[in-house]
């Protein structure tokens, strides 16, 4: 196939359907992505190196706060542009993989919308990057189906509205590169499904709707801004079809919410309160902080002090702004089997919910279709006949900038069991990712890369900085070792002979965990790892 000059598509030994690189991968679509690498991958790549520079000053001490540069925007009155129809009612949002049969089941699960997630729970073959584009567009013309297993999946007449998320600003696609460097994987993802899909979600009622991860600043969300308006003007639909919702899933987004709702207001429809990155943000941005240290992962839930004060402000700061303020993901896969953990699990789902409707959240988002129903009668009993609670300005909320780094939890240890917890999880999880698969359930939760973030960073921060252990002593590398080498041999031998990159798994667990300097991502280094052939 002929390629628009200066633009590589390199091979990969895990190649995607020739059916799907035609319909993707065409020589309008490539020039679409390379033009836009070209006019703003420098912007990202001085953005990301600002990033680094922020890092420096965090490990040094500084400690963030609201900007006194941009107090006049947090002081305005401004609103973001009004919501379109199908965006005004968003009780709960499921969200998955772009895997045909997920989607379709998704699509179909009765929720409001469905976010297809290009970014943590994809783990980016090329083969699940290009598939997935073809399936995005399959979903749009509702031709999305599945043949298999003696079964037929086809969308119902009535489907969840479609949200895309694409890759965070920090990853490449390095199977395309342009003028001999490897582009940034949020603007292919973002390109190739605006270029295949704009015209075609407007003419259908909706529009090219986005969620927008792992921003740290108002400049990451300008230079979005700025490419939705190019790319609307270069494919010729009306400025503001573009509709985002920005995940605050990082601790220094959470101290300029107004800001970016201000730089993308245009295009903006709401925020989204990210409760796992924002949790792995608060480790990483602090990793060489002894002093703010976080308990085991269970222990950190939404009621803790720090996690209360972000989402409070999140609610406040979208209705302030007629923006809406998404709750956050209930991770509980239901096993069928086990009905006394279905049970209590659903519980917990169910209180966390009322927990969000009460704050005045307009929607949440699940992980399974069987939960679907659990968050909607809550929010339904909550909202009524209302879209939406926009209208709950929360001015009782005074959030100060000490209490979004005020991390201490009450009764919060680090213990023995939460060490073998993270190597457990992380072992399977990045095993699975190496394997093609983003989205795992493991212990009754989907796993996707934010929680297995959270599991590595701890480690490496907990050993860092010698954490008490409740049991006594503190966590060592010996004791990571030790954990390490018992959890990788009992699931060796729980799998059996089956297909496996635990080995490789481990390693790479190492690597992160071991390491002299914090990694910032774990699927930066894990990324050149998926072209290895499984074992």
């Amino acid at each position: 196939m002929a390629r628009p000059a200066g633009v590589t598509v390199r091979p990969s030994s895990i190649p995607p359907a020739a059916d799907s690189v035609a319909r993707v991968l065409t020589d309008d679509a490539l020039a679409f992505v390379a033009e836009l690498e070209r006019r703003f991958g420098e912007r990202r790549r001085a953005l990301l190196a600002a990033r680094a520079e922020r890092q420096q000053r965090l490990d040094a001490g500084e400690r963030p706060t609201f900007p006194e540069e941009t107090r006049a925007i947090r002081e305005g009155d401004w609103q973001v542009a009004p919501t379109p129809p199908d965006l005004q009612r968003r009780r709960v949002e499921i969200t998955g993989p772009t895997d045909r049969k997920m989607m379709i089941n998704a699509l179909n699960s009765g929720a409001d919308c469905f976010m297809a997630d290009l970014e943590d729970a994809t783990s980016p073959t090329w083969a699940n990057v290009v598939d997935g584009q073809a399936n995005l567009m399959d979903a749009v013309r509702r031709t999305l189906a599945l043949e298999g297993e003696g079964k037929s999946y086809r969308l119902n007449p009535t489907i969840a509205t479609l949200i895309v998320r694409p890759r965070g600003w920090h990853l490449d696609e390095a199977h395309v590169e342009v003028d001999g460097r490897a582009m940034s994987g949020s603007l292919f993802d973002f390109g190739l499904y605006f270029f295949h899909n704009a015209r075609e979600t407007l003419d259908r009622g909706t529009g090219p709707y986005l969620y927008l991860p792992k921003l740290e600043s108002r400049h990451e969300a300008q230079l979005w801004d700025d490419v939705f308006t190019f790319a609307e003007e270069r494919v010729g639909v009306p400025h503001g079809s573009v509709r985002v919702t920005v995940l605050i899933e990082t601790v220094l987004a959470a101290f300029e919410m107004e800001e970016i709702l201000h730089a993308l207001r245009d295009h903006a429809a709401g925020l989204n309160a990210g409760r796992w990155d924002y949790i792995f943000s608060i480790i990483k941005k602090f990793s060489g902080r002894g002093d703010m240290l976080l308990p085991d992962r269970a222990q950190v839930t939404m009621t803790t002090p720090f996690m209360r004060a972000y989402t409070e402000r999140l609610v406040q700061v979208c209705h302030r702004r007629g923006a809406h303020a998404m709750g956050g993901m209930a991770a509980f896969v239901p096993n069928r089997r086990d009905a006394a953990v279905t049970e209590a699990a659903v519980a917990k789902v169910r209180d966390d919910k009322l927990r969000e409707a009460g704050d005045g959240f307009d929607g949440t988002w699940v992980a399974h279709p069987d939960l679907v129903p659990i968050a909607m009668d809550v929010f339904t009993a909550k909202l009524g006949d209302r879209p939406n609670q926009r209208e709950r300005r929360r001015d009782d909320v005074h959030v100060q900038a000490e209490q979004l780094l005020r991390l201490d939890v009450p009764g919060g240890q680090v213990t023995r069991q939460g060490v073998r917890t993270n190597v457990d999880v992380a072992l399977q999880y990045l095993d699975a990712w190496l394997r093609g698969a983003g989205a795992v359930a493991i212990h009754n939760l989907m796993e996707d890369a934010a929680t297995a973030e959270i599991s590595r960073a701890q480690l490496w921060q907990w050993i860092r900085h010698a954490a008490p252990l409740a049991e006594g002593g503190t966590v060592t590398r010996a004791l990571y070792e030790e954990t390490r080498a018992a959890e990788l041999a009992a699931l060796e031998a729980a799998r059996g002979g089956a297909p496996s990159r635990l080995r490789d798994a481990a390693r790479l667990l190492d690597e992160l965990v071991l390491g002299e300097r914090f990694v910032e991502f774990l699927t930066i280094p894990a990324y050149p790892m998926l072209e290895e052939a499984d074992r």
